[in-house]
C-alpha cells in the first residue's frame, strides 16, 4: 500500500538512523540489565540474551555505517558483517543450551527477567517493522536484513520470557535452555539467506 505523500530520500535515511539510533540506544542499555539479571538469576537464557544484545549494537552500527555512505561493494561488505553476526549467535546459543540441558541447569527466575523481556520483545517488533518499511522504500537491502536481526531479536525476547514464565510458574527448568533451540534455527537460516546471494555476486 502506497501512501500518498511519498517521503523524500533524505526523510528516509533519516527515518533509517533513527531507528537505528533508538535500536542501539536500548541495547546498550538492555546489555547492563542483562548482565545483572543473568548473574542474580543465574540463567543462561539471559545471559545469551545479553550476547544477543551485543550483536544486535555491532549490526545497529554496521548498518548506520552503511547508510552514511553508498556504493554496492559497501552493502555487501555490511551484508557479510550482518551475516557472520548471526552465525556467532547461533554457535553460543547452542552451546549455552545444550550445556545446561545436559548439566541440568537450573535458573532463579525473576519478576524482573519477565518485565524486561515482555518490554524488549515489544519495543523490538515494533522497531523491525519500521526497518522492514523503511528499508524497502529505500530499496536498502542492508536496512531490510538488520530489521530481519531486530526482528530475531523480538523473537528471542519472547523464548526467553516464555521459559521464565514456565520455569516461574511451574518449575520448568528445561524450558529456558530449550527455548534457545528456536532461535539457532532462525539464526542459522537468516545467515544462510544473506550468504546465498552474496556469494552469487
Amino acid at each position: 500500500m502506497v501512501d500518498s505523500a511519498v517521503p523524500s530520500a533524505s526523510s528516509l535515511l533519516r527515518r533509517g538512523r533513527a531507528l537505528e539510533i533508538i535500536t542501539l540506544s536500548w541495547n546498550v542499555v538492555g546489555v547492563v540489565v542483562l548482565a545483572v539479571l543473568a548473574v542474580a538469576a543465574s540463567s543462561v537464557a539471559l545471559l545469551g540474551f545479553g550476547l544477543d544484545s551485543l550483536i544486535e549494537i555491532g549490526a545497529s552500527t554496521v548498518v548506520l555505517w552503511e547508510l552514511a555512505g553508498t556504493g554496492e561493494a559497501r552493502q555487501r561488505l555490511a551484508l557479510r558483517l550482518i551475516g557472520v553476526a548471526f552465525l556467532v549467535l547461533s554457535a553460543y546459543l547452542l552451546v549455552q543450551s545444550s550445556v545446561a540441558l545436559l548439566s541440568g541447569h537450573h535458573t532463579s527466575p525473576s519478576a524482573a527477567g519477565i518485565v524486561w523481556t515482555g518490554l524488549t520483545a515489544s519495543v523490538m517488533f515494533t522497531l523491525a517493522a519500521g526497518k522492514a518499511r523503511t528499508g524497502r522504500a529505500l530499496g536498502n537491502q542492508v536496512l531490510i536484513t538488520e530489521g530481519r536481526v531486530t526482528f530475531i531479536d523480538g523473537v528471542l525476547a519472547l523464548a526467553v520470557l516464555l521459559g521464565i514464565v514456565l520455569d516461574f510458574g511451574f518449575g520448568w527448568w528445561w524450558a529456558d535452555p530449550v527455548a534457545g533451540y528456536v532461535i539457532v534455527y532462525y539464526a542459522i537460516r537468516e545467515a544462510v539467506h544473506i550468504f546465498r546471494p552474496v556469494r552469487s555476486n
